[in-house]
């Protein structure tokens, strides 16, 4: 049996009392929740925010209504008992310990909060006797399907007019200075920096197991060095470019990939299969990465095809002619 699971009680199982002590450990855990979002969103989307503030004074408007029904039927003490307590009921993924949820990744956890307690409320519905009870548990029901509607109205009173517009603006930018610009870096710095030193060893020594290990060499090397210098480069407060942590690991990760795309062809034992598999690898990766600048960086395409392939192979021909000579 699997440790933690053996003193779970099945919701089947579950009494009226016990129904209504879970309802409200889940409405105190939600406004905890919303109330952690509207805190971590404060400082860069105040209006948001705001939302799940209102958000977290709903669900405590819930809580105390299914309170005042437990002391009118089982008295003022509520059993102890939560969600992972119960076998088979909905758990919530604890992403909101994680400080920086980009904005969309938070409406929508938001939102399959709503749907997973509505579920909730239905069901209990359907195993109380009471009628208090129940009326209770299907208005709450039906009070978060209209969560929509009412986060809807939200919306229109603390996003409206440009104000929307204006976050997911902000919270793209953030996204683009924090991941795809670094990222976007280190890629292109590990494709076009290590491709002379791998194709001079592969055109000098002609053995695929020299060729792999030096560019394995030079793109991990490579990945270190560059994530490491975006790191210390900018601790992000005054340019907004976001955590220097996330930035260095973005740079660093996409460095170290944009040179082992050319390495591991190495790995194949036939030095022209390799190579030429190599090349191939080479021109896909060059014509990603003048995509990615177009798509995300708004680079005319031509000009990032101009900027990235001829660089490359002008590194890439440099190499093959060192190594060859």
């Amino acid at each position: 049996m699997i440790p933690g699971f053996a003193y779970r009680k099945r919701f089947s199982d579950l009494s009226e009392q016990d129904i209504l002590a879970l309802a409200i450990s889940s409405e105190e855990d939600d406004a905890r929740i919303y109330r952690t979002y509207a805190h971590n969103l404060r400082e860069e989307f105040p209006n948001s925010a705001a939302i799940f503030d209102e958000m977290a004074v709903e669900e405590d408007g819930h809580r105390s209504a299914l309170i005042e029904l437990h002391q009118k039927r089982f008295g003022d003490v509520i059993p102890m008992i939560r969600r992972e307590h119960v076998s088979g009921y909905y758990a919530r993924k604890p992403v909101w310990l994680i400080e920086n949820l980009s904005l969309d990744r938070i409406r929508s956890e938001a939102r399959g909060m709503e749907q997973a307690a509505e579920a909730f409320y239905r069901k209990a519905a359907t195993m109380t006797q009471d009628a208090a009870t129940r009326d209770l548990l299907g208005h709450l029901a039906a009070a978060e399907a209209g969560h929509d509607e009412k986060a809807a109205e939200l919306e229109a009173t603390h996003l409206g007019g440009d104000k929307r517009s204006s976050e997911d603006s902000d919270a793209h930018r953030k996204f683009i200075l924090t991941w795809v610009q670094p990222g976007l870096a280190g890629l292109m710095d590990g494709s076009v920096s290590t491709l002379a030193p791998i194709f001079a060893t592969a055109f000098a020594t002609q053995s695929t197991h020299t060729t792999f290990l030096v560019g394995l060499a030079a793109s991990v090397g490579a990945g270190i060095s560059m994530g490491f210098t975006e790191a210390a480069s900018d601790d992000g407060q005054l340019s907004g470019r976001g955590s220097p942590i996330k930035r260095g690991i973005a740079a660093g990760v996409m460095t170290t990939i944009g040179g082992l795309g050319h390495t591991l062809p190495y790995l194949i034992p036939d030095f022209w299969t390799a190579t030429v598999t190599a090349f191939f690898v080479v021109f896909v990766e060059l014509w990603a990465i003048a995509w990615i600048q177009n798509k995300y960086m708004e680079t005319p395409f031509m000009r990032a095809v101009f900027q990235v392939v001829l660089g490359g192979g002008l590194v890439f021909a440099a190499g093959a002619l060192i190594g060859g000579g």
